[in-house]
């Protein structure tokens, strides 16, 4: 079995000041440290019980989506055994009582896997932000998820905003493969997912090559970062990432970030709607647009534009937040059928 890089890693000099350099990177990065001085970091080191009263005092009792799935399923949040389902059940209940839980299976050698993913904090617990200074990112505001739970596993997985996530309690173990090992990764439906995000369909924890061939030469390119409390991982966007909480009680929060401007919509929207169309053609008619969609998106943008005057490039120049509500009002006017 190929061991695993370790990811490359800074220690940072001043707790909360991410080096500027990190916003240029293609590749992880692990951050020591950088979450040290929160106060969520520091009062959460005893007790389940002493880490859920210091988060309780944020929490206003709006219900929680969790994650909970029986012991056999040892943390492993996936599909059931027929793709008609999965191997989790997928329910609302109050921080309180899931905290409580948490505590109350600790010490059980097969727990059930119990786990809250991505609540934005601003929802779930006030206040926590004004104590945990927000950390300085390429864009303001940035989207942040509070996630909590016992020993559970997200299988491998990409987002399309970049990343900075911190580990406040317990350990995580990120393993990261580079975008462009997807067809080594057996990506499962688009649609059908467990919280939005297709997933690997190999359980690389335990990976059957005979089934997965090619996950081997993935598993070449495996970058694998432990995070303790404190530190933080940088996940630049679309690598691909299983996130593991190794401690019988975890607390991450996260924050993503887009370059692009907020007007701009998913590609994955785009992905999908060439699916519809373009992928519904014949070997041949595939073959043409996939020249067309190189030659306007691809290839050097004055090859597709620079011979229009540039009042009449319309989409074929950049496009600002006026165009893109005529153009998406165009398209949604096109797809009522």
């Amino acid at each position: 079995m190929t061991r695993p890089v370790s990811c490359e890693e800074w220690t940072v000099s001043s707790p909360g000041k991410i080096p500027p350099d990190v916003f240029n990177r293609h590749t992880p990065l692990v951050l020591r440290g950088l979450v040290s001085h929160w106060p969520a970091v520091q009062k959460t080191q005893g007790s389940i019980a002493q880490s859920a009263a210091y988060l309780l005092q944020y929490y206003q009792g709006t219900p929680l989506g969790l994650f909970f799935g029986p012991p056999e399923i040892r943390g492993r949040f996936f599909y059931n055994s027929d793709f008609t389902g999965f191997n989790f059940e997928k329910v609302a209940a109050q921080l309180d009582i899931i905290l409580k839980k948490i505590d109350d299976v600790a010490q059980q050698a097969a727990p059930p896997a119990i786990f809250v993913g991505g609540t934005q904090l601003e929802s779930c617990l006030p206040g926590f932000t004004d104590d945990n200074a927000p950390l300085a990112l390429p864009k303001p505001n940035p989207l942040n998820g509070l996630w909590i739970g016992n020993q559970t596993r997200v299988a491998p997985h990409n987002d399309l905003p970049s990343n900075i996530a911190c580990c406040v309690a317990g350990r995580r173990r990120f393993t990261l493969f580079p975008p462009e090992q997807l067809e080594n990764l057996y990506v499962g439906p688009l649609d059908f997912t467990l919280s939005g995000q297709a997933i690997s369909l190999v359980d690389i924890n335990e990976p059957n090559i005979e089934k997965f061939p090619r996950y081997a030469e993935a598993q070449k390119k495996a970058i694998v970062a432990e995070l303790s409390p404190g530190d933080a991982i940088f996940v630049p966007t679309l690598w691909w990432h299983q996130v593991e909480a190794l401690s019988t009680f975890n607390i991450l929060v996260n924050y993503w970030w887009r370059e692009s401007p907020d007007y701009v919509d998913s590609p994955l929207k785009a992905l999908k709607y060439a699916l519809m169309t373009v992928g519904q053609l014949n070997t041949e008619e595939k073959r043409h647009w996939q020249h067309i969609f190189h030659h306007y998106l691809f290839a050097d943008k004055a090859t597709s534009s620079a011979h229009i005057p540039a009042h009449a490039r319309g989409s074929l120049d950049k496009i600002d937040a006026l165009l893109m509500r005529e153009l998406r009002a165009s398209l949604l006017e096109g797809l009522k059928r």
